[in-house]
């Protein structure tokens, strides 16, 4: 059977890395997980001072130390899912802080640091047998995937979610400090110069707000099937 590459794309906290990872175990391809990259690079920045006080970011020194941000994914023996590293190191819990994720927008609105992700992205995506999650995966990375899959939920369904899955892990999380980031998260990445979200033309959509995680890999499960049959 032929390999084809899979592009989900969608709002953040809307499950999207959750699906494709489960699709990428099922099928046995290649998972990235491209807003990890994002939350990589930010956490580096947050690490090296590259934020004033007030919140903005000090782009002539990241961009000149971007070279040596190499984002990379190993697998995990115990979880059976990859973990994200950060110049050799493993990062998977630290990137997925609040701090991280109040920062991440507007890092991941910069042109070198699309740039610089982008271009790792189809490295480790040619040939297909990839899954690959993020926002412009479908527009920019691959706009030539054989299926595209667009996510999205309400912001107070993601909140919940993202609430649920930091007190599941011990860490702290306020729900209206987590509502108020998703719903700034969707303004910056959807209003961004470039590479905004959007939905491809060609992708599916998939409002998972009502949908349990077993219903959602099963949908995406069917679409890939039919799609390999086309």
């Amino acid at each position: 059977m032929k390999q084809i590459t899979i592009a989900i794309d969608g709002h953040s906290s809307c499950g999207k890395s959750t699906m494709a990872k489960e699709l990428a175990r099922r099928v046995g391809y290649i998972y990235v997980d491209t807003g990890a990259m994002y939350r990589s690079v930010t956490l580096y920045a947050l690490r090296n001072k590259l934020f004033r006080e007030d919140g903005t970011i000090l782009t002539d020194q990241l961009e000149a130390q971007m070279p040596q941000i190499h984002i990379t994914f190993q697998l995990n023996a115990e979880t059976g899912r990859p973990d994200t590293y950060l110049n050799g190191e493993c990062v998977e819990q630290q990137i997925r802080s609040l701090e991280v994720s109040n920062h991440v927008s507007p890092i991941a609105a910069l042109p070198f640091v699309r740039t610089a992700m982008v271009t790792q992205q189809q490295q480790m995506g040619q040939g297909g047998g990839v899954v690959m999650d993020g926002r412009d995966i479908g527009t920019v990375v691959f706009p030539h995937a054989e299926l595209k899959v667009f996510v999205t939920a309400s912001a107070e369904v993601r909140a919940q979610r993202r609430y649920d899955e930091l007190q599941q892990k011990g860490m702290p999380a306020d729900y209206a400090d987590i509502l108020k980031n998703v719903q700034e998260r969707d303004y910056i990445d959807s209003h961004r110069e470039v590479s905004p979200l959007r939905q491809a033309d060609d992708a599916l959509l998939l409002d998972n707000s009502h949908m349990t995680i077993a219903e959602q890999n099963e949908w995406l499960m069917k679409r890939f099937e039919e799609r390999c049959k086309d």
